[in-house]
């Protein structure tokens, strides 16, 4: 028993000492911080596998970064375009005009995508209604990356109907 305590102690203290080296890399060393992801298109038509494992990399779909500040003020904006394989990787300098920005209040989303087909955002991962940065996949050096994703299209005949409208018909009560 005493010495499963004494190895607790030693794993706390060197997670203790691995989280402040993380700590200390954000704050001094990057003065660029990465978010990278995937957007993929997923049919509803087709059967569960293909659904599930099938998805394809869209290219060419807009996805944007929006970092605030303390006051819930927009202080950064910027965008990319996903590659051939569907990935996409926006670069965010630490300080703007003066002031830090902080990660985690950024957030990313799915803005647009140029298939005709597959064009509707879906929230899965958060990428229709965007998604905040909270830890950093990788912390290396003056790298700090954060890895996202995948968001997801899909095709218009998987959209699920917006049930919060109410047919104005329906709400009004017959005078006759």
């Amino acid at each position: 028993m005493g010495r499963t305590s004494v190895l607790l102690v030693i794993a706390a203290a060197s997670f203790l000492v691995i989280f402040n080296g993380v700590a200390d890399a954000l704050k001094e060393d990057s003065q660029v911080f990465q978010v990278c992801g995937k957007v993929l298109c997923q049919d509803c038509t087709e059967g569960w596998n293909e659904w599930v494992t099938g998805a394809k990399p869209i290219k060419g779909c807009k996805v944007s970064i929006t970092c605030l500040d303390d006051r819930s003020r927009v202080v950064h904006y910027a965008s990319d375009l996903t590659d051939d394989a569907g990935e996409f990787e926006v670069s965010v300098k630490k300080y703007t005009n003066g002031k830090e920005l902080k990660p985690q209040n950024c957030f990313l989303r799915l803005v647009s995508s140029p298939d005709p087909v597959c064009n509707i955002a879906t929230d899965f991962a958060g990428g229709k209604t965007g998604v905040k940065l909270h830890r950093p996949a990788v912390v290396y050096r003056d790298i700090v990356k954060y890895v996202l994703g995948p968001f997801y299209y899909s095709t218009p005949m998987c959209d699920e109907p917006d049930t919060s409208i109410v047919d104005s018909n329906d709400s009004k009560e017959s005078n006759y």
